[in-house]
């Protein structure tokens, strides 16, 4: 266990997005490992002593199989995986024991973040505006009561996580469209943005933003699911 305050080993799903929320602007450093992988032994060190050196870094732990839907929302299929991000937006990912291209990317976020206390997340090249991306993101969040936005189809599910989600739904006899968000890459991100949420699935009741599907079982378990998704 570390001592120092920017350098958190991550216990659960919702710690993490209530870290990285904190703070949209400031630069993160998410590593994924394992206690079996030998390159992740030096990985360690490497990601304690950025820590050490950078204090305005925020660097987050995540064993990436006990930390499966955060992996699984962040693609990770190898370890140790680094992901430098800022907000919502992806700044650099480093796969493999590379120490020295991790630092080179560190200090180079660092100093850009520092130097430019304006910047903005970049948007992947498009003919769509942001405004037009958002009225579309809403138009689908409103094509009927429930949407869930996954990984996949309800019935052919590209992640655990979706495939969980549609079991929730159909075990609750809810009706609900869906948006495979792996077939849009501007949606995928503009998502995240939109409700401030950096994982998928997504559920949404009425046009609004409820949760992922943490939140949403926290709802079956305590009752509320069915004054939610009662439509």
């Amino acid at each position: 266990m570390s001592t120092l305050e920017n350098l958190v080993d991550i216990p659960s799903t919702p710690q993490f997005q209530e870290l990285l929320s904190k703070d949209l602007k400031r630069i993160s450093l998410i590593y994924f490992w394992t206690s079996w992988a030998e390159p992740c032994v030096q990985m360690n060190q490497v990601v304690e002593g950025l820590a050490k050196a950078y204090p305005t870094l925020l660097a987050l732990r995540a064993k990436a199989e006990e930390q499966a839907d955060i992996s699984d929302s962040f693609d990770i299929n190898s370890v140790p995986t680094c992901l430098v991000i800022q907000g919502h937006a992806l700044l650099a990912r480093i796969e493999g024991g590379d120490a020295a291209q991790l630092k080179e990317a560190i200090i180079k976020h660092l100093e850009s973040n520092t130097s430019s206390t304006t910047s903005h997340p970049p948007s992947p090249p498009s003919s769509e505006t942001d405004e037009q991306l958002e009225a579309r993101m809403h138009s689908i969040m409103n094509q009927s009561a429930v949407v869930l936005f996954m990984k996949g189809e309800p019935n052919a599910p590209r992640c655990g996580f979706s495939r969980s989600a549609v079991a929730l739904l159909r075990e609750k006899d809810v009706t609900f469209t869906h948006f495979d968000i792996l077939s849009d890459e501007n949606v995928r991100q503009g998502l995240k943005r939109l409700n401030d949420w950096p994982t998928f699935p997504q559920f949404i009741v009425q046009g609004e933003f409820v949760g992922g599907l943490d939140v949403v079982k926290e709802m079956k378990d305590s009752g509320e699911f069915e004054a939610v998704f009662s439509t």
